[in-house]
């Protein structure tokens, strides 16, 4: 990665998102830890596939900065893994694996980018900052989950057909859960990216057991927000 030059990202494009970066040459994930962070960024390091197979698959992630040459399960396994999951996050490649082939092998995996090893860093953050406002852009449509569906532009929820009306906070509870594509949530990630709580708390797993116990009072049936004990929360349409 060559030198870390002023950045040409606004500065608003990277506050509050959370990146996974999965890099095996601990050099190279910490010099992109510290040079995302730099930029406003959260940034959560792995160093192999499986790890990051595992994080990707149970954490909230706004993208995936994914090295190809990783220990046990490559990079294009653990793509086509997690898409296989039903994981939509969006994944952008970095590896020394340049030419057409790989290219097109991590493409075709669920790779949303690629980028060849070395790059600039400010080639990285514009790479980066075009994914997530394309994911933005698709992300402001309506959501559905089973009956369960949501336009984020006008905040209306409908249910099996019928109104749903949610304060602001609840909403903002429904779409995060919404957007989590059956993946289990947990407390600390609602505390983070929800109630903008750096910690957790007592009192604050008190507020986040109360709304979810409001919500699910209010979508009624069939029963959509499951609590895994211990775990956290997930929103999904069971099928069996």
């Amino acid at each position: 990665m060559a030198g870390h030059q002023a950045t040409q990202v606004p500065p608003d494009v990277a506050t509050g998102l959370r990146l996974l970066v999965v890099e095996d040459e601990k050099r190279v994930a910490t010099a992109l830890r510290d040079g995302l962070e730099g930029e406003g960024y959260e940034v959560v390091t792995e160093a192999t596939g499986e790890d990051a197979f595992f994080r990707g698959s149970t954490e909230v992630f706004d993208l995936i900065l994914l090295d190809l040459g990783l220990p046990g399960r490559d990079g294009i396994e653990v793509v086509s893994a997690l898409r296989k999951k039903g994981v939509h996050t969006p994944v952008l490649i970095l590896t020394a694996r340049d030419g057409v082939t790989n290219r097109v092998r991590g493409l075709s995996a669920g790779a949303d980018d690629y980028l060849a090893k070395p790059f600039a860093f400010s080639e990285l953050l514009a790479r980066i900052s075009a994914i997530l406002r394309r994911g933005r852009v698709l992300a402001v449509g309506p959501l559905s989950v089973g009956p369960l569906h949501l336009d984020p532009a006008t905040q209306q929820v409908r249910c099996a057909g019928n109104e749903i009306r949610l304060t602001a906070k609840e909403f903002e509870l429904v779409e995060y859960l919404a957007r989590a594509n059956g993946q289990v949530v947990s407390r600390d990630a609602l505390a983070r990216d929800v109630w903008k709580e750096t910690a957790r708390s007592t009192t604050l797993d008190n507020v986040i057991d109360v709304h979810i116990s409001r919500v699910r009072r209010k979508l009624g049936s069939p029963v959509l927000l499951h609590t895994i004990r211990g775990v956290g929360f997930t929103l999904r349409e069971d099928t069996a």
